[in-house]
């Protein structure tokens, strides 16, 4: 790295009032710059370890070369990019950080009259950039590269699609519930059909049918087959039967048939979308969902929290130099990993509402960093 020549820098003189100075530049230019390389490098590796394991089943399945690179690896890439966004952050930091401290520069800042504080400001600068790129790429442009990188999966690596659903029930209208006991995608039918109507808490109408099945042609048309419908007024009651009817129903199978990671295919405003018509529906099984759509915001705030504990641990001269740092660094940054699925674990099999299991390790961590950043050199 290129030592910077302090004396000249200290007798430059820079515009007044402007926000980032000379050096600002030069630090978010080195941290950005070793950013993007971490990525490039452990990327390549993983691509390696994820083309060696998979390749027996992309050639059993015939999976094309075209294929492979442009519909898998060019969508997977910034997946996995995204997905470790905050080890990324912490090896930039704390690689270029304590290079500083080992060249005496950050003794040179000091020198000059710089507090930690002003210090960190290009570098919160830099976790912003990051920031806003980690969770415009995460919210609107990784999921429609997942599209086509899970149907790739789908269709050549192991199927994610589920074909069949049991004990299906939703709000398909205001006061109407319909509920599937069995139903079989390859047939587009269901089976031991009913669908009741209330009126406030009175239920008027109770239909129940052998089957049902989807029609592929037009949007929310069901066929009930072998059908009775009972209406109730009051105390009077009517029965109508019939071997067939066409209805329009506002569910369709993609509402039940929810395939594995299926939330990762959605932009945030699609997934806010599709958890709100759930709920509205009385459909319980978004958590999934929902934990994807706060794990976006949550991990573009981790940038700040983890650049600022990088910065505070790294800013030291210590003898155990940069190795000592990369090492706790490292340590730091898979914990927070480990933690933030371990949290999402809580939410999809436990009670923790999806949005405080998410925001739980950023919470722990902040006082972490603000634990270190009180023991940072002043």
């Amino acid at each position: 790295m290129r030592k910077i020549d302090w004396k000249i820098l200290k007798n430059i003189e820079l515009p007044k009032g402007k926000y980032l100075k000379r050096l600002d530049y030069y630090i978010i230019k080195k941290f950005l710059g070793t950013y993007v390389f971490a990525i490039a490098l452990i990327i390549s590796i993983a691509v390696v370890f994820d083309f060696n394991e998979k390749m027996d089943r992309f050639m059993s399945h015939e999976a094309p070369w075209r294929a492979i690179i442009f519909d898998y690896y060019m969508n997977f890439i910034p997946y996995f990019a995204n997905l470790f966004s905050p080890l990324f952050v912490f090896i930039a930091v704390i690689f270029f950080t304590s290079k500083l401290a080992e060249n005496s520069e950050i003794i040179a800042m000091f020198s000059t009259g710089m507090s930690f504080k002003r210090m960190l400001r290009p570098y919160m600068v830099s976790a912003a950039i990051i920031a806003v790129v980690t969770f415009y790429l995460g919210s609107y442009v990784i999921p429609k590269g997942s599209v086509t990188r899970i149907n790739f999966e789908d269709k050549y690596y192991k199927p994610r699609k589920s074909n069949t659903a049991r004990n299906i029930q939703l709000e398909v209208d205001t006061g109407v519930i319909a509920y599937i006991d069995r139903y079989e995608d390859y047939s587009k039918t269901g089976y031991r059909f009913s669908l009741d109507k209330f009126k406030g808490k009175q239920l008027v109408s109770h239909l129940t049918a052998r089957a049902i099945t989807y029609d592929t042609t037009a949007l929310h048309k069901w066929t009930i087959k072998d059908y009775m419908i009972r209406e109730m007024d009051g105390m009077k009651e009517s029965i109508i039967k019939g071997s067939r009817i066409d209805t329009t129903l506002f569910m369709e199978p993609a509402d039940f048939l929810i395939m594995k990671n299926q939330q990762e295919m959605l932009t945030s405003p699609q997934l806010s979308e599709y958890i709100d018509r759930q709920k509205q529906r009385g459909f319980a099984n978004i958590k999934e969902f929902e934990i994807e759509y706060h794990k976006r915001i949550a991990m573009s705030f981790a940038s700040f929290i983890l650049t600022l504990i990088g910065v505070s641990l790294s800013s030291k001269k210590t003898k155990g130099g940069m190795g000592l740092h990369l090492g706790i660094g490292l340590a730091l940054s898979f914990s927070y990993i480990l933690f933030q699925t371990i949290a999402s674990t809580f939410a999809v099999n436990g009670n923790v509402p999806p949005m405080i299991a998410v925001w739980i390790p950023n919470v722990l961590y902040t006082f972490i960093a603000f634990y270190l950043y009180t023991k940072a050199p002043k």
